[in-house]
């Protein structure tokens, strides 16, 4: 006869209640939970319970106000991964069995990538695979991620900086771009047309990034590799918002090549050969689903736009 404690068989383990304790691994709370898979608390809390006797084990413990995944959990989760990687595996090969050369990809990319990426590998699509749709979803480089792992998506375009682990099982990271950053300043600037210019010679120069997220931190990094801190005079997201500061002389900025199309006339842009700060694009699915032919027709297009990584 089977222990009080023993682990049920595989065929008990059930797949939706899986996905909400991973769910509840990475938004850390029921409530969390709950609303990104838009369902009640105590629905929530009613299928874990479920999972824990289906599997014969305890899943969660009381922590404080919250409750943490018990090891046992944890260790159910490193083994479930594998289950939602090949269930992606078969989900892409029945989608090239029943579609063909048809299919749907979610694209979900942060502002610049959509321009610069995106849209030159849809047109490319359009003509070597007219059956093929892409559908398009502009979402912060965090926040992409937060969409592939929710389902909402099929494919994220972010930033390495800002991508999980490699050893993250739930998705396959693919290099995709070395992005240079130039530097941004009014076209009346004392060293606008200086020669060799350097990171480090701005470094008493106002300084226009965002006030927090990937695009300060991605400007304080390259200051900090060239050996100061920069001063921060103006915080603004959009690279619309910033070249206009720079425009009217308010400041200085680090500015990604492929916003290359938000550029103004009263504005110089100055590749800093000798330091050339870069920042890394990647494009990611959820791990199992990159051979579906619909996403490998996708991810080979966004390749050839972005050319040698």
């Amino acid at each position: 006869m089977r222990g009080a404690g023993m682990l049920r068989p595989m065929s008990e383990w059930d797949i939706k209640k899986l996905h909400i304790l991973r769910t509840l691994r990475e938004q850390g709370t029921v409530t969390a939970t709950a609303e990104v898979l838009l369902m009640t608390p105590s629905a929530v809390s009613q299928q874990l319970s479920n999972l824990a006797k289906q599997l014969g084990v305890t899943l969660l413990e009381a922590h404080g106000r919250r409750v943490r995944l018990t090891d046992a959990a944890h260790l159910v989760l490193r083994h479930a991964e594998a289950v939602f990687a090949q269930l992606e595996r078969a989900d892409a090969e029945l989608a090239g069995y029943l579609q063909g050369e048809a299919g749907e990809v979610r694209v979900g990319a942060f502002s610049t990538a959509v321009p610069a990426l995106v849209v030159p590998a849809v047109r490319r699509l359009r003509l070597s695979h007219p059956a093929l749709e892409v559908r398009v979803r502009e979402a912060e480089a965090a926040e992409a991620f937060e969409l592939l792992s929710a389902g909402a998506v099929d494919l994220a375009l972010s930033l390495a900086a800002h991508a999980p682990s490699a050893r993250d099982p739930k998705f396959a990271l693919l290099p995709l771009l070395a992005d240079p950053l130039d530097v941004a300043l009014p076209a009346g600037h004392p060293l606008a047309a200086e020669p060799g210019l350097r990171l480090a010679d701005l470094a008493h120069e106002p300084w226009i990034f965002g006030g927090s997220g990937p695009w300060s931190e991605i400007t304080t990094a390259a200051c900090e590799a060239a050996g100061f801190v920069p001063e921060q005079a103006h915080s603004a997201a959009g690279w619309t918002a910033i070249l206009a500061m720079v425009e009217a002389g308010m400041g200085v900025a680090l500015v990604p090549r492929m916003a290359a199309a938000d550029r103004r006339g009263g504005v110089v842009t100055r590749i800093l050969s000798a330091d050339q700060p870069r920042r890394h694009v990647v494009a990611a699915v959820r791990r199992g689903a990159e051979d579906g032919p619909a996403l490998a027709r996708v991810l080979a297009a966004l390749r050839d736009v972005a050319g040698p990584a």
